[in-house]
């Protein structure tokens, strides 16, 4: 059944346009066209005209939201409730991550993901691996009894999920720091469709760019869980702003990351490369104050999560409002923006000839924002849910 969505105004991924309709069919988007062109005879839906249809947020680190951690319940359930709870700020796709634990417990969560991915309208795009590979130096919340170092059995297990993934349209993510991984590793991993960043590591800035040449595409919330800039040691976050195909995720929440290194960063890096994560954990979306991780109770404080000696665990913060504040706090564009929230992570997971635009062929995953820029409705495959 095709209709016709009229009268807010329209980001295409591009242009802001005024005076324009999306057509939908089942779940796809047929055209943008001026109103005066869109078909008659259809089911048409009035927006509120001072609202903005933008292409559905994606996030690529989702812990967890709605007071349900995927790592506490690695399950179909727990990933599709995520989806449900972040689809009410924005995100129409995203990839529950799984955090360094229990290899058996990996196993049911990469499962888990595969199986919620598959279910019409779910959202779930695969899953965000991060770790066990990383440095126990940079382990921030990541428990040091699962950390460790790869198997030929894991590049086993991994090459064949991402191969998975991969024939039915979705992306295993994995972070995992360079100088705990052999470049083979690295390559075969890459040639099996996986999306490698690097992350929670200690490695420097030339096996860095080693491990880019590799084929690690980019960085896990840049900045955090890594060494600073040192004047004889830049390290893996100078390698960020000199590789110029790699992505940057970042968290801008305005504790992760000071806002004048993320200001930095969008001066250093080509436009397109620095794309938003939320790194959501279950308080995202509750007025819960505490969840549990590790059996260990994680404080919600002035909009961060912490452990009880003040670690960051995660984020108190939804796609919308990072979306916000890259305005607010970086002088980010409101265009660009969006397109940090959509375009960019669909071009990171490899998916933007279907995800990241309002253009016709692509998936109607939609997002309209009020005009303070929160979050009013969502479509995802053409289905909406108003909030």
């Amino acid at each position: 059944m095709r209709q016709v969505l009229l009268g807010a105004r329209v980001f295409t991924g591009e242009h802001i346009l005024d005076g324009h309709a999306v057509v939908l069919e089942a779940e796809r988007i047929v055209a943008v066209v001026p109103r005066h062109e869109a078909p008659v005879g259809v089911t048409a839906r009035t927006l509120p005209s001072e609202s903005l249809l933008v292409p559905g947020f994606i996030d690529l680190q989702v812990n967890g939201a709605g007071g349900v951690l995927f790592n506490e319940s690695p399950t179909v359930d727990a990933a599709l409730a995520i989806a449900t709870t972040m689809r009410r700020t924005g995100t129409t796709g995203l990839l529950p991550t799984f955090i360094t634990d229990a290899p058996d417990l990996t196993a049911r969560a990469c499962e888990a993901a595969s199986e919620a991915m598959a279910r019409p309208g779910s959202g779930v795009l695969g899953i965000h691996l991060e770790g066990p590979f990383i440095s126990p130096e940079r382990a921030g919340v990541h428990a040091p009894r699962y950390i460790r170092q790869p198997e030929a059995s894991d590049l086993e297990s991994f090459t064949a999920l991402a191969e998975r993934l991969s024939r039915a349209g979705g992306r295993l993510l994995m972070t995992l720091a360079p100088e705990r991984v052999e470049d083979t590793f690295l390559r075969r991993l890459s040639d099996a469709g996986a999306v490698l960043f690097a992350g929670h590591t200690a490695a420097s800035f030339e096996r860095t760019l080693e491990s880019i040449a590799a084929g690690v595409r980019g960085f896990t919330h840049l900045f955090n869980a890594m060494p600073p800039v040192l004047n004889r040691q830049p390290g893996p976050v100078l390698a960020g702003f000199s590789a110029d195909e790699a992505w940057c995720g970042v968290i801008v929440d305005g504790h992760h990351v000071h806002p004048a290194n993320l200001r930095q960063l969008l001066k250093a890096k080509p436009r397109g490369k620095v794309l938003l994560v939320t790194d959501a954990m279950p308080p995202v979306g509750t007025h819960e104050t505490t969840f549990t991780l590790y059996g260990h109770t994680i404080l919600r404080r002035d909009g961060r999560l912490v452990t009880e000696d003040g670690t960051l665990a995660g984020a108190d913060i939804d796609m919308s409002a990072a979306v916000r504040n890259c305005i607010h706090l970086l002088g980010v564009p409101l265009e660009e923006a969006l397109r940090m929230a959509s375009l960019y992570p669909a071009q990171v997971l490899g998916l933007e000839g279907r995800l990241g635009m309002l253009a016709a062929g692509h998936r109607a995953d939609l997002t309209l924002l009020r005009e303070d820029l929160s979050v009013q409705a969502t479509w995802v495959g053409g289905i909406e849910q108003w909030h």
